[in-house]
């Protein structure tokens, strides 16, 4: 049996010195952590990127500059072996909000001189005592909702700082009963072998063989969360596959389980072509990429909520739609 519990210690600890350190300290703390040939993966404009270095560079330092002083919000935090390697590599995830006061522009989205929350999920793999492997997923869009802007048409969904597990036992610090772990897995197993069979769409009665009907599904800005299963079928699901056709599934790069929680990410997990009415986007024949991420609560025999990041932003820029050009085009005007 394995405990993760060095791991869960290696990546609490990278969070404590990561969101006290500033400027330079940043990219010291990263390359202590990290391996020499670090990978990490972040939504757009970030994408891949390599080493300790870039990954300052890129996202960490422009993000604490403009947001500080800075507070890591977790609200779900769990170790496990990656199911899709035949559970070769241990990962360790965390899900939350990044608050801060939001004092100089971002990504061109302009300052509110308030506190501010960039909700995100982490999944780092964790190889000989650093850090190997790291996909970061954020939720952008919502930090422009939270300035006060709408790039986007309006939402199936409800928008607001999504709350974590309604049971408050997300931080998975000790070590699961294994038996419980094995239940969620099997759980999330069914639902996701449900979908695959019925092409990535199942009904609402389908949906309660694996659902409680109170699910709540937490979508990313620009979809939004729903709540009972009737309110997911008629503000996202049907939405989703009335606006997109030819959905392909890819697969997930790492599935992990603990305890009632668990999860999975995709690089990309689907792809789609936009046939028309989804997010506003005109029919196209373009195909287009879904990066995913799902995060899982069971409560009992069935699934009881749902995290969910999508990485929107390049969804839509794979369709001609650049939404952080338009901020770029509306700081230039004012």
């Amino acid at each position: 049996m394995t405990d993760f519990q060095t791991s869960k210690s290696l990546i609490l600890n990278f969070y404590d010195k990561l969101d006290k350190a500033t400027g330079d300290g940043i990219h010291k703390v990263l390359a202590a952590y990290t391996t020499d040939n670090y990978h990490w993966r972040g939504m757009h404009p970030f994408y891949e990127q390599q080493g300790a270095t870039a990954v300052a560079n890129i996202f960490w330092q422009p993000f604490r500059q403009a947001f500080a002083p800075i507070q890591r919000r977790q609200d779900v935090f769990m170790a496990g072996l990656n199911q899709e390697d035949g559970e070769q590599t241990e990962w360790v995830c965390s899900m939350g909000h990044l608050m801060g006061l939001f004092d100089q522009d971002w990504l061109d989205i302009p300052a509110t001189g308030k506190m501010a929350f960039l909700r995100y999920v982490e999944f780092n793999r964790v190889t000989d005592g650093k850090i190997s492997e790291t996909a970061l997923f954020c939720d952008v869009i919502s930090v422009i909702y939270q300035a006060g802007l709408n790039p986007l048409p309006p939402q199936t969904g409800a928008f607001f700082i999504t709350p974590g597990p309604r049971t408050h036992d997300g931080l998975l610090f000790d070590p699961q009963d294994p038996s419980e772990t094995l239940k969620t897995r099997n759980l999330i197993s069914q639902m996701v072998d449900d979908l695959t069979t019925a092409d990535l769409h199942s009904d609402q009665e389908e949906l309660a063989s694996t659902w409680h009907d109170d699910m709540i599904w937490f979508g990313p800005a620009g979809i939004g969360a729903t709540y009972t299963l009737e309110r997911y079928e008629a503000q996202h699901q049907g939405p989703f596959y009335e606006g997109l056709t030819d959905i392909k599934f890819h697969g997930h790069i790492c599935y992990m389980t603990e305890g009632k929680y668990g999860g999975f990410f995709g690089w990309a997990n689907l792809s789609m072509k936009a046939s028309g009415g989804f997010m506003g986007m005109p029919a196209s024949d373009v195909r287009a990429e879904m990066r995913v991420v799902d995060i899982y609560r069971r409560d009992g025999d069935k699934l009881a909520e749902n995290w969910i990041f999508i990485d929107l932003l390049h969804f839509l820029r794979m369709q001609g739609l650049d939404v952080l050009g338009r901020m770029k085009e509306l700081n230039r005007r004012s």
